[in-house]
């Protein structure tokens, strides 16, 4: 995986004060990840760069056609201070066969697992430590073909 570190990440305080009232949706954590596909050479090299907008062309095939899917996990604070992911291999199973239902790229489990373990080891600040709590991680994946047809996508984005 390739690292691109933030460079105006929340300071401690600050992130200690939002997740202190943290509000679903509310705050989001310094980083993401990206992994992108296209149908000649496969998978790349996932890299997990600071969080930020996205840039996509208007006829970018997500926006006409709807090849979007996502996944809904948490991360939560361990008594010993760890941080732990409730079942990922049961979302990178999920994931995959949306995936497939969609006419997108199938991730393989593993894929899945390493991007979303290493943006919770990057950003584990800011997973809370309050029984009941937890960090909610929602990776997607969207079609990133420009070009308007009725077929399978022949790039897609795998974001989270």
């Amino acid at each position: 995986m390739k690292y691109r570190l933030s460079t105006t990440a929340v300071s401690e305080a600050d992130r200690t004060e939002k997740i202190a009232n943290p509000g679903f949706g509310k705050y989001y954590t310094d980083h993401m990840v990206i992994c992108e596909w296209n149908e000649a050479t496969g998978w790349d090299e996932p890299e997990l760069i600071p969080y930020g907008p996205l840039s996509l062309d208007p006829a970018t095939a997500v926006f006409h056609y709807g090849q979007e899917i996502f996944e809904g996990m948490k991360a939560y604070r361990q008594p010993d201070g760890g941080v732990s992911l409730f079942r990922p291999d049961a979302n990178a199973l999920r994931f995959a066969r949306s995936a497939k239902r969609l006419a997108l790229p199938e991730m393989p489990i593993d894929l899945f697992i390493e991007t979303v373990e290493e943006l919770v080891k990057a950003d584990s600040g800011w997973v809370p430590g309050k029984i009941g709590e937890a960090l909610y991680i929602r990776p997607f994946m969207i079609a990133t073909e420009v070009g308007l047809g009725v077929r399978p996508s022949n790039k897609a984005t795998k974001m989270g």
